[in-house]
C-alpha cells in the first residue's frame, strides 16, 4: 500500500511539474531566444555594406516587450501567380513581386489575412531563391511604429503542411525607417491590418536622416 501511495504521489508531482513548471521554462527559453534574435539583429547593421546605422545608433533601436501570444500559426493557401505586380517603394523605384500565398490566422480572436510575396529579382539569385516576404501595416504606424509599415522574412521551407509560424516579435523596420534614399517596398493595402499590433520593432528613437 505504501509503495502504491508513493508511486501515486510521485506521479502527481511529475504531473504538477509538466503542468506548471514546464510552461514557465518554455516561456523563459522563448524570451531568451527573442532576446538573442534582437541582439543579432542589431549587430547585423554593423556588417551590412549599405547599412543606414552605425554602432552609435544601435541604442536607438527599440522594441515592444516580448509577447508570447504574438506567435501565431497561419493557414497557408498557395497562389499560383505567374504574372506578378509592381510594388512601389519609398524611393520611387518600382520592384516586381509575385503573390506566393495568403496566410490566414487569428489575432486576439479576430480572423486576419496577410499575403506572402516573392521578389522577382531574388528568386533568380543563388541562395535567395526561397526567400519570402510579408510587409504589413497596422494602427500603430506613425504613432508607435514606423509609418511605412514593418516586414517579416521567411523561406519556402518555413511552410510545413500548409502552415506557417508567424512571430510578430520578429517584425522589423525597413532601412527607410532610419534614413532616406533606400528602395524599401511599401506594403500593399491588402496587407493593412485594421488594429494595433504591438509586437516587434518600434519607431526608431532617434530623428531619422533624410
Amino acid at each position: 500500500m505504501m509503495r502504491i501511495l508513493f508511486t501515486f504521489g510521485y506521479s502527481f508531482l511529475v504531473l504538477l511539474f509538466v503542468l506548471f513548471v514546464n510552461p514557465i521554462f518554455c516561456q523563459s527559453t522563448y524570451h531568451s531566444e527573442i532576446d538573442q534574435y534582437r541582439k543579432t539583429y542589431k549587430q547585423s547593421f554593423l556588417s551590412e555594406e549599405r547599412s543606414p546605422l552605425t554602432k552609435h545608433d544601435l541604442k536607438w533601436i527599440r522594441f515592444y516587450p516580448i509577447d508570447t501570444t504574438a506567435k501565431v500559426t497561419a493557414k497557408i493557401t498557395r497562389i499560383m501567380d505567374t504574372v506578378g505586380f509592381d510594388m512601389h517603394t519609398h524611393s520611387g523605384v518600382i520592384k516586381k513581386y509575385f503573390v506566393y500565398a495568403k496566410a490566414a490566422f487569428t489575432w486576439q480572436r479576430k480572423p486576419c489575412l496577410l499575403f506572402v510575396y516573392q521578389s522577382e529579382s531574388l528568386r533568380t539569385k543563388k541562395g535567395l531563391e526561397d526567400y519570402l516576404f510579408i510587409p504589413f501595416t497596422d494602427e500603430t504606424n506613425n504613432l508607435e511604429t514606423f509609418g511605412g509599415g514593418r516586414y517579416l522574412d521567411f523561406t519556402i521551407g518555413d511552410i510545413r503542411q500548409d502552415t506557417l509560424l508567424i512571430d510578430f516579435n520578429k517584425a522589423y523596420n525597413p532601412y527607410c525607417a532610419y534614413k532616406g534614399g533606400y528602395a524599401c517596398p511599401i506594403p500593399p493595402r491588402e496587407n493593412d491590418l485594421s488594429f494595433p499590433l504591438r509586437a516587434g520593432e518600434k519607431k526608431f528613437g532617434k530623428k531619422t536622416k533624410e
